[in-house]
């Protein structure tokens, strides 16, 4: 199943209600949405800095995190990225794979 490298930062409405649902309430939250997609939650972890919250999910495609993504950002309290995560094997395929190509201006 792929995995997603998701980084969020709370708006300061989803700064609020983290702060009055704590930190367990907002995994809760997160467990479903994913696991409502068909996927898993690998890890989770708040930060500060320009990223306040940290997470490696694995959903079955590429849809399925299309559509988290436009529900939770449509919400307003949370701004996102969404990174599609490779395995060596992939990066390995992908490496041995022909590609024909022809540079700006050469």
């Amino acid at each position: 199943m792929p995995k997603f490298l998701i980084q969020a930062s709370y708006t300061p409405d989803g700064t609020k209600g983290l702060l009055s649902e704590g930190a367990s309430g907002r995994r809760a939250a997160v467990e479903q949405v994913v696991s409502g997609l068909g996927g898993r939650v690998e890890a989770m972890y708040f930060a500060f800095g320009a990223d306040d919250l940290v997470m490696i999910v694995e959903l079955p495609d590429s849809v399925s995190m299309a559509a988290a993504s436009l529900t939770v950002k449509a919400s307003g309290a949370l701004q996102t990225r969404a990174t599609p995560l490779l395995t060596l094997d992939e990066i390995d395929e992908a490496a041995r794979r022909q590609v024909s190509f022809r540079a700006p201006g050469a």
